[in-house]
Order: C-alpha cells, then sequence, then structure tokens
C-alpha cells in the first residue's frame, strides 16, 4: 500500500488490488515520528478528522464507530458474564469506551506500544478518550505480545486484539506462537476476537489462516464477523472471534436485544446478521 497528498486530497492506494480511497483534506493538523510509525492527523471536508499511521488510514470521526462497536460488543455479548478485560493495541481508545459502556465489566487493560497514538487521539478525536478516566481502565504503554508472555493463566475473560494491519510493529498479532499464548491467559469459557481485514480482499488469505491458526492454538470455536467500514481497503472489514470451551456463532441475543447502550451500528439483529456469511466467502474460507 502506498499513499500520496495530492490537490488537497488524501489518497490510500492498495496496489495488490488496484483501488484507492481518497478524501478531501483542509489541512494537515499535526505530524509526528514515533519510535514506531510515522502518524498524522487531518482535518477532512466530510469525514472530520482523519487519522493515518505509515501512510494507512486508521480511523476518521464520521465512520470509527462501526470498528470499534464491532470490535467489542460481539466479544462481550458472547462471553457468559465478562468481568476481566484486555486489549491489546487500541491506542485511540474508542474501544476501550465501548468495552466500558458495559456495567458488569470490572477491569479493562489496554497494552499499546505507542504512547503518541494516545496523545494524538486526545488532542483531536476526544471523544473516544472520554472514558479513560474511568477507574477500571488501565493504559499501559508497553509491548502486547510481551505483557501476554508475562499473564497469569487463565487470567482473562475477553481479550480484544485491536491491531493495524499485519506488517511492522503488529505482524506477531497474527501468528500461531501467540494464539497459543493469548489460549493460556483465556479462563473457560473465555473470548478472544482480532480484527481481520476485508472480507473481500483476504476470505481467501488473512481471514482463512488466521482462523486455521486459531484453531491449532486450541480454540474449540471460530466465527468471522463481517462489517462495512467506508474508509477501509474495500469499505468492507472484519473481526474473526475465537473461543476457548464456548461457542461463539452464539450469544446471549435477550441481553444483547435490551443492552440500553448508546450505540450507532451494533444491534442483536446485526449481531446476528454477521454471522450468516455470505457464500463467497464460505467457500473461500473452507477452500
Amino acid at each position: 500500500m502506498s499513499s500520496s497528498l495530492d490537490s488537497g486530497w488524501f489518497t490510500e492506494v492498495f496496489d495488490s488490488h488496484g483501488s484507492a480511497f481518497s478524501l478531501k483534506v483542509t489541512e494537515k493538523l499535526h505530524e509526528v515520528q514515533s519510535p514506531y510509525q510515522h502518524l498524522e492527523v487531518y482535518a477532512t471536508e466530510t469525514f472530520g478528522n482523519l487519522m493515518v499511521l505509515d501512510g494507512c488510514v486508521m480511523l476518521t470521526d464520521r465512520d470509527n464507530f462501526l470498528y470499534h462497536e464491532m470490535i467489542a460488543h460481539p466479544a462481550l455479548f458472547t462471553h457468559a458474564d465478562p468481568k476481566r478485560v484486555v486489549i491489546i493495541g487500541g491506542g485511540d481508545c474508542g474501544t476501550l469506551r465501548e468495552v466500558l459502556r458495559h456495567p458488569g465489566v470490572e477491569k479493562v487493560t489496554q497494552i499499546d506500544i505507542d504512547e503518541e497514538v494516545t496523545r494524538a487521539a486526545e488532542r483531536f478525536f476526544p471523544a473516544l478518550t472520554e472514558s479513560n478516566d474511568d477507574p477500571r481502565a488501565e493504559l499501559l504503554f508497553a509491548d502486547g505480545v510481551k505483557w501476554v508472555d508475562e499473564a497469569a493463566d487463565d487470567s482473562v475473560d475477553v481479550l480484544i486484539i485491536d491491531s493495524t494491519d499485519p506488517v511492522g510493529p503488529a505482524e506477531g498479532l497474527f501468528k500461531t506462537d501467540f494464539l497459543r499464548r493469548c489460549h493460556r491467559i483465556l479462563r473457560a469459557g473465555g473470548v478472544m476476537v482480532q480484527q481481520s481485514e476485508s472480507p473481500l480482499y483476504h476470505s481467501g488469505s488473512i481471514i482463512r489462516e488466521l482462523r486455521r491458526d486459531m484453531g491449532e492454538a486450541g480454540f474449540g470455536s471460530v466465527a468471522t464477523l463481517p462489517f462495512p467500514q467506508p474508509v477501509y481497503p474495500s469499505g468492507w472489514w472484519s473481526v474473526t472471534l475465537a473461543g476457548k470451551t464456548c461457542d461463539v456463532t452464539t450469544f446471549r441475543e435477550a441481553d444483547a436485544g435490551q443492552h440500553g447502550l448508546s450505540l450507532e451500528y451494533y444491534t442483536a439483529e446485526a449481531h446476528r446478521g454477521a454471522l450468516a456469511l455470505p457464500p463467497f466467502m464460505r467457500r473461500l474460507l473452507e477452500d
């Protein structure tokens, strides 16, 4: 992938799939080279503020709710009674905010290696960081893989891998040995969820391999949930759930149907619909 800024348009090019996505920008608000990645924030005409990491679109004001709600709520409503939640990555804190909407959650630890992402979110995406002072929240700026290595066995109910694409700092988060370590720290009935790229572009490669690796790591049940995401490659994205001993193709539908949370996309019906994969995905995932 590559990106450019030309005549007031930010464009991310997906060379491998012959496509691109552009947003008209009005100004650059922020730029910093952290020890891990190049971070930029732009103001756009129609999508609010835009965060870019290493030339790749990470989030915008207008549509980030889709991703943040779908990486958090399906997993939380799949677990029988989530109390202890861990987020690996997620430095923009949008996923943390969604998890903390659940009153039954007692503690959430977020581990992101790059503090610059959180500081930029605080300045330019304050709605995403509004729950950072919740007493149940713990924010760590550290290596998530190392944190998992050092975590106690059977100590986490829900593990959320809110990573960037499987390159650079996030590459290790898609490996079988890391998934085995995730399996180790989950309690019985524990649920893991990982962002899993584009259903249109990656069903036959990244998603299929992730599901296979989750099975090899010891997870007994796997489900991939697609959802719209306009600013990501193909405009369609996914998360993949894995259950240590529970069936992630079912969830607490009654609770999801009357959750009373202030959400923009997730509903019990949206969850149920996302579990019904279209034929082309089933074919590619099973080939």
